[in-house]
C-alpha cells in the first residue's frame, strides 16, 4: 500500500521504473490510465480545473506509451481531438504541451507522419503564440524532409500536398476585396472566416515555398498548389506566391522566420568606446562583427525562379487567369500590387511565348513619364514581348513610348528610359518598329546627354543587325550594307530560321583535341566521357520503360536507312574556290558532354579575343561580349529569356552619393599597401634618426602645465622697458632675415 502511493505521488520515478520493468509495473500504470481517463473527462467540461496534474499525466503516458501499445492505442486520438475541438479554450501551457507530447509519440513511431501532420496543420493558423507557431513549423518542415532523406517518399508528398491544397482551395471562394478593401473587410459580416481562410492558406504557401527552398520538393504539384494561391481573394496571399515566382526575398511579417536582424556595426563599435573596456565585452564585439561578416557574405542576389515557370500546368490558362483579375480589381488593387501581378504575367508570356493581347491594351494607361514606379512598368513591357507576339499588338505600345517619353519637353533621363524600353521591345520584335518613327528615334544621338545618346545608339545598332532596311543608306552601317548588297534580308514574322547545318566554333574544339592528341598522346577512352559528366545535374524526362535499356540494335534486313553525303559535298566545296566554312564532322563521332560545351565556349572567347586584339572592329567586340555575356549566364543558371532589370531601362546614369559604408571601404582600399599616416618631420626625413626638439615637445604640453611655467609668468610680470627690449630685438631680427 506505501509503495503504491509513493509511485502514485512520484511519476517520474514509475516512468523510471517501467521503462526498466513494463510487466512488473502494469498495475500502477493501469491505475494511472483510469486516472487519467478520469480527469480528462472533467477536463473536457471544466478545462481550468486540474491542469497541471492533467499536463503530468499526459506528459507520463506519452513517456511509456510504447511499453503498453494495447493499452494506450486510443491515447493519440484522444490528444489530437482534445486540441482540434477544444483549442480555443486550452490555456496556452496545455496547448504547449499536448502538441509537444503529440510530437514526442511521434518520435517514438507510436503514430505516423501523416496523422501528425493532420493534427498540426489545422493548428497552424489558429495558434496566437509565436512560440508555438515556431515550434509546429520546425516540426513539419523536419518530419518532411526527415521522411525524403533516403528516397522521396511518395506516399506522405502525396498526402500532405493534398492538405496543403485544401488549405488554399478552401478560401478561394471568397470576394476579392484587395489592398484597398481592408478597412471594409474588417468590418464585414464574414471577417472571421475569411481571415481564417487566409491564414490556413497563407501558411500553406509558406510551407511549400520553404520545402522548394530547401530542394525537398521540387515537382510540379507544388508549383500548382503556389500557382493557386496566385488567385486568392486575400492579397497576402497573392503576394507570397507571387514573389516565389518572381524570386524575390520578400519578407513576410507572419512567417516567422528566424533569421537574425541586420546587425549595426557603428552602434557595436561605439558601445565599445563608451563602455568599460574587457576581455570579454572584445570577444563578445569580435563575435558580432564576424557574423555581420559572414552574413554579407552568404548573402545571395535574388533572380528569377525559372524552374519554377517551366513547370507550371496550362501556363495558358494560368495567364490568361492571371490578366483577368488583374483588369477585373483594377481598382481594388494598390500599384505596387498591381506591378507584382504585371511581372508576374510578362515572365510567364516571356518563358512560355504566351500571347495574351489584352495586356498591351492594359498596360498602355500606366506608359506616362509622371506615373509611380515607371521603371518597373516598362520592364514588365519587354518581358512580355518575344519573337511570336503579333506586331499589330505591339505598334500602338511603341508609338504610346515615343509619344510619352521621346519628345523635348521632358528631362534626359525620361528620353533616356523610353529609348531604352523601345529598344528592348524591339529586340524581341523588330517588326513593331515603324521606319518614320525610328529615324526620328535615331537622331537623338546627337543628343549633348550621354544617357540620351547611349541608348540611341544602342537602338540603331540593334536595327543594324535585325533589319538594316528600316535605316537610311548613309546610317546602315559598313558591315549592314554588304549583307544586304550580298542579298540577306530577315525573316518575316511567324518563319523561323532553317536547320542548323553544324554548331558554331565546332572546328575550334575539333582542332583543340586534336592538338592534344598530337602533342600529349592523349587517348579519349569510353570513361571519359562517363568522367566528364560529373558535376552536371542530368536527368531524363522520359518516363517510358524503354528509356534506361540503352543503345538498340536496328536490324539491317528491311530498314531503309538513307546515309547523307553531306561530308562529301562539303569536301567538294573546300576544293572549289568560293568555299563555305568548314563544317566539323566531332558530333558525328563523340557524343558532347557538358563539359565540352564549356570547353567549347571558352576557346570561342579566345578566337574572339585574338580577333579583337588584331583591330577586329565593332563587330568583332560585340561578338565577344556577346560570348562572355552567355558564359555569366551559363555559370549563373540563368536562361536567356525575358530578364530585364530597371538598370537596363534607365541606361547609364551619373553615379549616385556614396553611402557612409561605401566611403569606408573606398578609404580602407586606397590604404592598402601604404604606411601608416604620420607626419614627415623630425626623424623621419632626417638621414640619421633623431628625437623630437624642446621647442617641439613644448607644443603638445597641457595647457596647464604651460601657464605655470616661468616664460609664462615671465611674461606676465614684464615691465614696460622690457617689452620694448624684445619688440626692438624681434624687429632686428626680422631686419637681418629680409637681407
Amino acid at each position: 500500500m506505501g509503495r503504491g502511493i509513493l509511485l502514485t505521488a512520484n511519476l517520474p520515478q514509475l516512468q523510471n521504473l517501467i521503462k526498466r520493468d513494463p510487466t512488473a509495473y502494469k498495475e500502477e500504470f493501469l491505475q494511472q490510465w483510469n486516472h487519467y481517463n478520469s480527469i480528462r473527462q472533467i477536463f473536457k467540461i471544466h478545462p481550468d480545473e486540474q491542469a497541471a496534474h492533467f499536463r503530468e499525466l499526459v506528459a507520463f503516458i506519452s513517456q511509456v506509451a510504447t511499453c503498453y501499445p494495447k493499452e494506450t492505442a486510443e491515447f493519440p486520438s484522444q490528444i489530437s481531438s482534445l486540441l482540434l475541438e477544444n483549442y480555443g479554450t486550452l490555456a496556452p501551457d496545455t496547448r504547449k504541451s499536448l502538441v509537444q507530447n503529440l510530437v514526442m509519440l511521434r518520435n517514438k513511431d507510436v503514430i505516423s507522419s501523416i496523422e501528425l501532420l493532420k493534427c498540426l496543420f489545422p493548428i497552424l493558423p489558429r495558434t496566437t503564440s509565436p512560440t508555438l507557431r515556431s515550434f509546429i513549423r520546425k516540426t513539419v518542415l523536419t518530419d518532411i524532409r526527415t521522411a525524403n532523406m533516403r528516397s522521396k517518399n511518395h506516399k506522405l508528398n502525396r498526402a500532405v500536398q493534398a492538405m496543403l491544397f485544401g488549405m488554399v482551395e478552401r478560401g478561394l471562394e471568397g470576394e476579392v476585396l484587395g489592398d484597398k478593401g481592408k478597412l471594409r473587410a474588417t468590418n464585414g459580416p464574414t471577417t472571421d472566416r475569411s481571415a481564417h481562410d487566409g491564414e490556413e492558406a497563407m501558411w500553406a504557401v509558406i510551407l511549400a515555398k520553404e520545402l522548394w527552398r530547401k530542394g525537398i520538393w521540387t515537382d510540379a504539384k507544388t508549383v500548382a498548389i503556389i500557382a493557386l494561391a496566385c488567385f486568392h481573394p486575400v492579397t497576402k496571399v497573392q503576394s507570397a506566391s507571387v514573389h516565389f515566382f518572381l524570386g524575390s526575398d520578400e519578407e513576410i511579417a507572419d512567417s516567422d522566420d528566424e533569421e537574425e536582424e541586420e546587425v549595426d556595426v557603428r552602434a557595436l563599435q561605439h558601445r565599445r568606446e563608451i563602455n568599460k573596456k574587457t576581455r570579454s565585452g572584445q570577444k563578445k564585439l569580435q563575435k558580432a562583427l564576424n557574423a555581420a561578416k559572414k552574413k554579407r557574405r552568404n548573402k545571395t542576389v535574388p533572380s528569377a525562379n525559372f524552374p519554377a515557370l517551366e513547370l507550371l500546368n496550362d501556363p495558358q490558362t494560368f495567364a490568361e487567369k492571371l490578366y483577368d483579375m488583374l483588369n477585373r480589381y483594377d481598382k481594388r488593387f494598390s500599384l505596387d500590387h498591381k506591378i507584382l501581378l504585371m511581372q508576374l504575367l510578362s515572365r510567364v508570356m516571356g518563358a512560355h511565348k504566351l500571347c495574351v493581347l489584352g495586356f498591351y491594351t492594359y498596360i498602355v494607361k500606366y506608359l506616362a513619364h509622371r506615373q509611380l514606379r515607371v521603371p518597373a512598368i516598362l520592364v514588365a513591357l519587354a518581358q512580355s514581348v518575344h519573337d511570336l507576339t503579333p506586331p499589330d499588338a505591339i505598334t500602338p505600345v511603341v508609338r504610346k513610348l515615343a509619344q510619352e517619353f521621346v519628345h523635348p519637353g521632358v528631362g534626359s533621363e525620361v528620353i533616356a528610359a523610353g529609348l531604352n524600353s523601345i529598344r528592348e521591345v524591339c529586340r524581341r520584335q523588330p517588326w513593331s518598329m515603324e521606319e518614320d518613327l525610328l529615324g526620328d528615334l535615331i537622331d537623338y544621338r546627337k543628343s549633348r546627354d550621354k544617357a540620351v545618346t547611349a541608348a540611341a545608339r544602342g537602338l540603331l545598332q540593334l536595327f543594324r543587325e535585325v533589319n538594316p532596311a528600316m535605316l537610311k543608306r548613309r546610317e546602315r552601317g559598313k558591315e549592314a550594307s554588304m549583307d544586304l548588297a550580298s542579298g540577306s534580308q530577315p525573316l518575316p514574322f511567324g518563319h523561323n530560321a532553317d536547320a542548323a547545318v553544324d554548331i558554331e566554333g565546332l572546328a575550334l574544339l575539333e582542332d583543340h583535341l586534336q592538338k592534344l592528341r598530337d602533342e600529349e598522346g592523349v587517348v579519349l577512352a569510353d570513361g571519359d566521357d562517363d568522367a566528364a559528366w560529373e558535376g552536371w545535374d542530368v536527368e531524363s524526362d522520359s518516363s517510358d520503360d524503354d528509356s534506361d535499356e540503352g543503345w538498340h540494335d536496328v536490324s539491317d534486313d528491311g530498314g531503309d536507312i538513307e546515309i547523307s553525303d553531306s561530308e562529301d559535298e562539303a569536301e567538294k566545296a573546300t576544293s572549289q574556290p568560293d568555299a563555305p566554312p568548314r563544317v566539323s564532322t566531332l558530333a558525328t563521332t563523340k557524343i558532347l558532354t557538358p563539359a565540352d560545351f564549356a570547353l567549347l565556349n571558352d576557346l570561342r572567347i579566345q578566337e574572339a579575343t585574338k580577333v579583337v586584339q588584331n583591330g577586329g572592329g565593332s563587330h568583332a567586340k560585340r561578338k565577344l561580349a556577346e560570348l562572355e555575356a552567355s558564359k555569366k549566364s551559363l555559370q549563373g543558371g540563368e536562361q536567356e529569356h525575358a530578364f530585364v532589370s530597371e538598370n537596363d531601362i534607365l541606361g547609364p546614369r551619373k553615379k549616385a552619393k556614396a553611402d557612409y559604408s561605401e566611403r569606408m571601404a573606398s578609404i580602407q582600399k586606397g590604404r592598402e599597401g601604404r604606411e601608416k599616416f604620420r607626419s614627415n618631420k623630425g626623424k623621419v626625413k632626417k638621414e640619421v634618426a633623431s628625437s623630437s626638439t624642446n621647442r617641439e615637445k613644448a607644443r603638445n604640453k597641457p595647457i596647464m602645465m604651460i601657464l605655470s611655467s616661468g616664460a609664462v609668468r615671465g611674461k606676465k610680470k614684464a615691465s614696460l622697458r622690457e617689452k620694448q627690449q624684445r619688440l626692438r630685438k624681434h624687429i632686428d631680427h626680422a631686419k637681418k632675415m629680409r637681407r
